[in-house]
């Protein structure tokens, strides 16, 4: 039997003419995710969950619209960012009482994403961006972020709500038909919208409601952005149907409209963790003593 030859790379097969335009990091080879890491790109990272979204979203919503809006961001910016396949399953306890909904334990939660992180720095890249599609995930996923950094110094890891900032915030007051506080806050005018912009073949709008708890406070409410005091209950507490908010004036026009926003901002974000200088900070336990006695420092 013939001994068998082993296949050497030249530099022509390792140079990546279609990697760069590729965007998506899972359909890399290892010497070309090798080569991305060495331009410095952002990992995009969508973060979402599976869970009940009314009688008319499938539980896929806060997944497929995080991962839309990443994708079309990382297109947008496609020599500065790279997208990571959607983490899927999130912290979602309180919709446990609905079929379909898979919730992840927040300390799991919190280590996977951690896990993910350190993986990517291994490779050699240093700059994350976490995409939040699921309100309860947002704590962690932060907290995963600064974690990250900590651990990690000269990294930069950044995560986010989408259609949080200023500008975002004062389209959908604009534009929104839905009462407040209230009508947008879960299956509702904005994720009902959302949808139908990017696969109205499955939102089954003649099941679309409107359902919004009698909040009885000032400071304890829902909407995209939420009261100032946080009291937490069990999704069916709040809601029979997984709705909170206003579906039935939920339209495709609105969540084009909504989504342009929410790439041009993630864009943005992009933009800003890319032109970032990470900065390791200073360990100031050398030298310590010296620096007071010597009285620097002092006012």
């Amino acid at each position: 039997m013939a001994a068998a030859t082993r296949a050497t790379p030249t530099s022509s097969t390792m140079s990546m003419p279609d990697a760069a335009r590729r965007h998506r990091y899972g359909e890399l080879t290892w010497p070309e995710v090798a080569e991305r890491a060495a331009e410095d790109p952002v990992c995009v990272i969508p973060v979402a969950t599976l869970e009940d979204h009314g009688y008319h979203l499938p539980i896929d919503t806060d997944v497929r619209i995080a991962e839309t809006l990443a994708e079309q961001a990382v297109l947008s910016r496609p020599d500065r960012s790279l997208l990571l396949p959607t983490v899927a399953h999130g912290y979602t306890p309180h919709h446990m009482d609905f079929p379909g909904s898979i919730t992840i334990d927040w300390k799991t939660f919190v280590d996977g994403l951690l896990d993910i992180g350190r993986s990517l720095f291994h490779h050699g890249f240093r700059r994350i961006l976490f995409v939040n599609g699921h309100g309860s995930n947002a704590p962690l996923v932060e907290m995963a972020a600064r974690l990250l950094m900590v651990e990690r110094p000269g990294t930069i890891a950044g995560a986010f709500w989408y259609l949080s900032s200023a500008r975002s915030l004062e389209l959908l007051e604009r534009t929104r038909e839905s009462e407040r506080p209230g009508g947008m806050a879960h299956a509702c005018e904005l994720e009902t919208s959302l949808y139908l912009a990017i696969r109205p073949d499955l939102v089954q709008m003649d099941r679309a409601v409107r359902e919004i708890p009698e909040w009885g406070s000032e400071h304890v409410w829902m909407d995209w952005n939420d009261g100032p005091l946080a009291v937490r209950e069990r999704w069916s507490a709040w809601s029979q149907s997984g709705v909170v908010g206003d579906a039935t004036v939920a339209t495709a026009d609105k969540g084009r409209l909504w989504l342009a926003r929410a790439v041009e901002e993630i864009g943005e974000y992009i933009d800003e963790v890319a032109a970032r200088t990470p900065n390791a900070g200073t360990d100031h336990h050398d030298g310590a003593r010296e620096r007071l006695q010597g009285g620097e420092g002092r006012r």
